[in-house]
């Protein structure tokens, strides 16, 4: 499948859409159109400029109003503009109403993240995962933005009335679908004997939204160079470590970030993948506390882990991690104004939260090693939990 942003150019010019719906706020929209430009980025897009419209639903045919769609038309010819971005899930008819409008590329969120998935992809389970997303994705898109999959080849037994060009291109890609999940019941059968193998230690997973520092707290806890970058998604495969704390030992893993708007047939591509959050005996729910928006994406995670775990109930560890990067002003004396997330010290921060969360958690910095060695007691101690229930013999150990 070919990349959505050509990155044989140094940066494609890029423009953001988002829609203000129903009760939500400039401010909100706005975060998400911020990320929306984080994700640009992490494909290998520059933002140029972004765009936003009030409205009560959608348009059926362009999503947002005609005399907005005249105005970013007008800006594309004058910026030379190469890719038109929407925050929200465009209808195959919306998107070709857009390109023949725009008279440029246009894609969606969905089509964004794919198309970063697609890249940052680099083992054969990974890779399989994120073609049958694209798929799924594609199939119910196919009219008028599909150009040919194959032609349809003429010859000896081949010259009756034939099929419709894109009852082909459908055909091919259901056929090509079914080859995928055939393949990744294959990986998953091996990747499930892999888990078998490394017997009953305690298992710990990380979980969180994605660019929290997952990867960091891996490297730091596992002492071992696993990829970490300051872009979404850095990491798509799994990576499992043995970790010894003290005379402990116990499995980590390193996950999938999530985020909002996660398009559907990536979670169900990507499930088999995170088997290592089901069949674990710990999370370690990992929160950026410097975001702006941390508390929403708090909420994503949750509903995500909800629909790949189900009713499981899990022992959790929520991690807030970069106090390092909390930034906040201090009010005045006399000041009655209500107390907001951006007034609020880390002592404060740190007192709200230890009594809101159901569940143990601590504040570090793990590029900045704040906090680490609590970090790890309360770890110790959770892992230790377990495995008196599991191993009543080896209380010798602790």
């Amino acid at each position: 499948m070919p990349n959505l942003i050509d990155i044989s150019k140094a940066k494609e010019r890029v423009v953001l859409v988002g829609a203000i719906l129903g009760g939500e706020s400039e401010e909100t929209v706005a975060e998400y159109l911020d990320e929306l430009a984080f994700l640009t980025d992490t494909a290998g897009g520059i933002t140029c400029k972004q765009f936003t419209q009030k409205l009560e639903k959608p348009d059926p045919a362009t999503y947002i109003g005609k005399g907005k769609v005249e105005e970013i038309r007008a800006y594309i010819e004058e910026s030379d503009i190469d890719l038109v971005v929407f925050d929200d899930e465009l209808t195959a008819s919306q998107q070709r109403n857009l390109d023949r409008t725009l008279k440029t590329r246009v894609i969606d969120r969905s089509n964004l993240i794919l198309d970063i998935f697609a890249m940052r992809a680099r083992t054969a389970h990974a890779r399989t995962q994120v073609e049958l997303a694209q798929y799924q994705y594609l199939l119910p898109r196919l009219a008028g933005m599909w150009t040919h999959l194959e032609r349809q080849k003429g010859g000896i037994g081949l010259k009756g009335p034939g099929e419709k060009e894109i009852e082909t291109d459908r055909r091919i890609v259901r056929d090509k679908i079914a080859l995928l999940k055939k393949k990744l019941q294959q990986i998953d059968k091996q990747k499930a004997t892999q888990r078998s193998n490394r017997g009953s230690l305690v298992r710990v997973a990380l979980v969180g939204y994605t660019n929290v520092g997952k990867s960091t707290i891996m490297n730091m806890l596992s002492k071992t160079n696993v990829f970490a970058e300051d872009k979404l998604f850095a990491t798509l495969d799994t990576t499992v470590r043995k970790v010894v704390i003290g005379n402990l030992p116990f499995l980590l893993s390193d996950t999938v970030g999530f985020i909002r708007k996660l398009p559907h047939h990536l979670i169900e591509s990507f499930k088999s993948t995170l088997d290592e959050v089901r069949e674990s005996d710990i999370l370690l729910h990992v929160v950026d506390i410097s975001h702006p928006n941390f508390e929403e994406q708090i909420e994503v995670v949750k509903e995500t882990l909800s629909e790949i775990t189900g009713d499981q109930e899990k022992q959790t560890i929520v991690v807030f991690n970069k106090m390092d990067k909390y930034r906040w002003v201090e009010k005045e004396e006399d000041d009655l104004t209500p107390s907001t997330k951006e007034n609020i010290s880390l002592e404060e921060m740190k007192e709200t939260w230890m009594g809101r969360v159901n569940a143990p958690c601590i504040f570090i910095s793990a590029k900045h090693k704040e906090n680490i060695e609590a970090f790890r007691r309360l770890l110790y101690d959770t892992v230790v939990d377990i495995h008196r229930i599991r191993y009543p013999y080896d209380n010798f150990l602790y």
